[in-house]
Formats: structure tokens, sequence, C-alpha cells
């Protein structure tokens, strides 16, 4: 099982990765291992001396009753002290640096977490990019035609 932010390429570029744990309820882990994580708008947050995971929406488990849940609250991401303390002091002295959840998967029976410090691409990069990666796919393209012919 693999769920991947499909907007982190085209919208941020990397500069570190992490993997983390994160912290969820019985129903949220079901949820997750169906494929019921949305990951597009979420970013990760350090508050006090832990890290969070603010705005990643977990539908709600089709057989789970909760009485209140809350599908994008804040989720506990579990790393070590001095781990969060080098992404703190990254995210202070880099600049415009910000924590994106790049794909959510399972290792073993435990639901992972990769997170990327990156930083933000402006409109004209992201233009760039998918120019790019339409020329590549019309060259692609074109080879294979070319190679269906003969």
């Amino acid at each position: 099982m693999r769920i991947v932010n499909r907007f982190y390429k085209r919208d941020y570029e990397a500069i570190d990765t992490f993997e983390v744990g994160i912290v969820l309820n019985g129903a949220e882990v079901k949820s997750i291992r169906n494929g019921n994580l949305k990951l597009e708008t979420a970013f990760g947050k350090i508050i006090g001396q832990e890290m969070y995971l603010i705005n990643a929406e977990i539908s709600i488990y089709q057989f789970a009753r909760p009485k209140e849940y809350f599908a994008t609250r804040q989720r506990k991401l579990l790393l070590h002290k001095k781990e969060i303390e080098k992404i703190q002091i990254k995210l202070k002295t880099g600049g415009r640096l910000t924590l994106v959840p790049v794909s959510c998967y399972t290792k073993g029976r435990h639901i992972k977490l990769s997170l990327a410090l990156a930083k933000g691409r402006g409109e004209i990069a992201k233009k760039k990019l998918e120019r790019a990666e339409d020329v590549k796919r019309k060259s692609k393209q074109e080879m294979k035609e070319y190679l269906n012919r003969g």
C-alpha cells in the first residue's frame, strides 16, 4: 500500500527527506490501508518540542462508528528529539522552507510517512517543469510510433 502526494514534485523542490511514524486510531489505520488518505493540502509543523501533521484528510472507516470524528485533525509524528532539533534549525536558517508529506506507506505492520523539507516553486518554475515533461512525453510517443512503423 502506497499513497502519494500527487502535487509534491510539481509544487516543491526537495532539500532533505525523513521517514517518520504517525500516531493513529485503529479505525484510521484501517482507513489508510484502504487508501482513504489525502496528502495534497497537508503539511508538517513543529509545536513545542513535537512535530504534527496538519490538514491531512483521513476519511472515516466505513465499518467504524465513532461518535465524534474529525477527518483533518492534527496527528502527532514520531521522530527522535535530535531529528526534530535538526529540522527546526534548518527551518529557521533555510529561508522559506516547509515540511511536506511526500507519501504514506506500510513498512511491515507499521504505517510510515515520508516527509520532505522542501522549498516551494514559483509559477514560472512550475510551467518550465510541465513543458519539460511534455517534451519528454512527446519524444517518447514519437519514438514508439517510429518503432511500430518499421
